[in-house]
């Protein structure tokens, strides 16, 4: 044989036997029959595949879309640290005064106290002493005779 010719039959030379042979068809409508339902199922799952695979592209497109909304406001903060200074700041003047405050009202109730002590003191000084200066001989507690 020569190194030139070919051992292969053409497509062309074999399709006349493909009409003419029954059991060939046969056997290939049995293995069609066999295949159709498996081919079948393949085809759905396939179907159903491109479709979550779709579903699935949106989601991450949406997802895609709000990280960078992420972040962006996260890039796009402003610096707070000179606020938080100011507000500890504040604070620490806030207890200031708060401190102050609280010494001036203890020392005003403590004057009260005082106050109050004085006037009740002074009260039952001058109470007993005006039923003794009254006295049988007649001299008032002014002085003055009755």
């Amino acid at each position: 044989m020569d190194d030139t010719e070919s051992t292969t039959t053409s497509a062309d030379e074999n399709t006349g036997n493909l009409c003419d042979n029954p059991t060939r068809d046969t056997l290939a409508e049995g293995l069609l029959g066999l295949l159709k339902p498996t081919v079948d199922q393949l085809d759905d799952r396939v179907r159903a595949t491109r479709i979550s695979q779709l579903e699935l592209k949106q989601q991450i497109d949406s997802l895609n879309e709000e990280l960078l909304k992420v972040r962006e406001a996260l890039n796009n903060h402003p610096d707070l640290d000179p606020y938080v200074k100011k507000l500890i700041a504040c604070k620490h003047k806030v207890t200031v005064v708060l401190n102050v405050l609280q010494a001036s009202q203890d020392r005003l109730n403590e004057i009260r106290r005082m106050v109050n002590k004085e006037k009740s003191v002074r009260k039952v000084a001058e109470t007993p002493s005006e039923p003794e200066q009254s006295t049988s001989s007649g001299i008032t507690a002014q002085g003055g005779i009755n």
